[in-house]
């Protein structure tokens, strides 16, 4: 009896009858799978050291448990002293049992290494049901040995998948086991609402501002000080009762000649 992936027969046996459940498909041929997974690395730093490109292909070898090719430049970037057919990163193609193999060790062994691991998030596809899932450590992979390594750095998993849409990609890589992180009601920002009495309050400053417009009774207040005005205008009465005065004057001169 041939070896069948574990993953494989968990495809065939149920996913293939849930998926056509959930999304009424008319023929099995319908059901999207997994195509291939793509597991690839930039080396920058090769341009100036060679062996990394080594490194990096003994590494991605180990993982994947099939050989790395390494990835040419296409152009010549004068900034970063780079010829065009000069090696910058590595990656390999998996296809078949292998791709289920990996599949597997990748869900139930490489994952639950990363620290303050809480799923995978799922903004990754693309919208033509491939989805891309970037990992920034090689030693959650149990075939890395750490003191082997010279660098720890990163890689790009990209799984392709025949899903017409985003959400058939993300139920079958679910039902295949990908722990996808799960939108929590607390995660979600409570949304601002506008409130309605500042904006009345806003709308009642003309009130205000009719206020201010009847400030002009205070300049019709000031317009009535001309009454002070007439007031001491009315001064010249006093100065008529001094006018008044040569009377007594005059009184005072008769009795006199009187008196002589």
């Amino acid at each position: 009896m041939s070896y069948t992936p574990r993953l494989k027969n968990e495809y065939k046996s149920n996913v293939v009858t849930r998926l056509m459940k959930e999304f009424s498909y008319d023929n099995v041929m319908q059901v999207p799978k997994l195509q291939k997974i793509v597991i690839s690395k930039g080396v920058g730093a090769a341009v100036n050291d060679k062996k990394l490109i080594d490194h990096a292909l003994n590494e991605i070898t180990d993982i994947s448990g099939q050989k790395a090719i390494a990835t040419m430049s296409k152009k010549d970037v004068a900034s970063f002293k780079l010829r065009k057919g000069m090696p910058v990163g590595v990656k390999v193609t998996l296809r078949g049992e292998r791709m289920y193999e990996f599949l597997d060790r990748f869900v139930t062994t490489a994952l639950p290494r990363v620290r303050d691991f809480n799923g995978v998030k799922s903004t990754g596809f693309d919208g033509r049901g491939n989805y891309n899932l970037g990992v920034t450590e090689q030693i959650i992979f149990p075939e890395i040995n750490i003191d082997k390594i010279n660098k720890i750095s990163g890689m790009d998993i990209t799984f392709v998948t025949s899903a017409n849409t985003d959400t058939e990609a993300m139920q079958l890589l679910s039902e295949l086991g990908l722990p996808f992180k799960k939108k929590n009601e607390a995660d979600v920002k409570p949304k601002v609402e506008n409130k309605p009495p500042v904006t009345e309050a806003v709308e009642e400053t003309p009130e205000a501002e009719a206020a201010v417009e009847e400030t002009p009774e205070a300049e019709a207040a000031v317009e009535e000080t001309p009454e002070a005005e007439a007031a001491v205008e009315e001064t010249p009465e006093a100065e008529a009762a001094v006018e008044e005065t040569p009377e007594a004057e005059s009184n005072e001169d008769e009795e006199n000649n009187k008196e002589n």
